[in-house]
């Protein structure tokens, strides 16, 4: 049965971190949202966070590694809702399993990696686009990070699939041009998130500097020594840049890679 008519956006890698904020927000904001996940549970648990007041949230276990699994999803999403405006692409993966324990990027990481964060996307967005080209304003928001915009020595894999992320969202925009559709990225700094806990367990496992620090320590340390703004950002952060992607004020913006970092990288 479809519920209520209101603006629909699918989150892929809804259900925790980042993605978990974004789905809240914009559920909180009116929006239906159909969450993509590969985390049953929490994509299961993130389904019933709804008020009266909010957009329903639907959840639609899906592999972004999965031609058929896309397509699934996007049947999924009209079989809930009437209409589709917004994809924000937010699956990610730093590598493959075990690779918070390694000091040098593997094979199988570059492999996990570009076949999440940039075939994936590509994917779901090459699926979804006809779809979002039959509705005014529409907006994609590609979530990438800092790390692919000055890339980080010790997780090159994930930093080049976050730089293949920007420049898809640039050569996307020239692309859409005269199009009602605007596509943008969303860079996040340090960000306490279940990623992030495995990047603190991988520096304190292979970098001198942090032998015997928990991950949280690690995270700590990088936040006091390299944010300007003097506190780390959140999910929510990032969730509310998102958010004005998807709304009326942001229809000037398209083609941007924007950082939420309190300084970490400046332009």
């Amino acid at each position: 049965m479809k519920r209520e008519k209101r603006r629909t956006a699918v989150v892929t890698g809804g259900a925790t971190g980042i993605g978990e904020a974004i789905t809240m927000k914009l559920s909180n904001e009116g929006f239906n949202v159909v969450v993509a996940d590969l985390n049953k549970e929490k994509g299961l648990e993130i389904s019933q966070k709804t008020d009266s007041q909010s957009g329903d949230i639907a959840f639609c276990e899906t592999d972004v590694t999965n031609q058929k699994s896309i397509k699934n999803l996007l049947d999924f999403s009209f079989s809930n809702f009437d209409n589709l405006n917004i994809l924000i692409n937010n699956a990610g993966v730093a590598g493959a399993k075990g690779w918070e324990h390694e000091s040098v990027s593997r094979e199988e990481d570059w492999e996990a990696s570009w076949k999440v964060n940039v075939l994936g996307l590509i994917n779901v967005t090459t699926e979804f686009l006809p779809e979002l080209q039959n509705n005014n304003d529409s907006r994609i928001v590609n979530i990438a990070s800092v790390s692919g915009r000055q890339g980080r020595p010790s997780l090159p894999h994930y930093s080049s699939t976050k730089a293949a992320v920007i420049n898809f969202t640039k050569s996307l925009d020239k692309r859409l041009k005269n199009n009602d559709i605007t596509i943008n990225t969303v860079c996040p700094g340090l960000l306490w998130t279940p990623m992030w806990e495995q990047v603190g367990l991988k520096y304190s496992n292979t970098q001198e500097k942090y032998k015997g620090f928990n991950a949280r320590e690690v995270f700590d340390d990088m936040v006091q020594g390299s944010i300007p703004l003097g506190r780390e950002q959140t999910p929510q952060d990032v969730a509310n840049l998102v958010y004005f992607f998807t709304s009326p004020e942001s229809a000037g913006f398209s083609g941007q890679a924007v950082n939420v970092d309190g300084g970490f990288f400046l332009n």
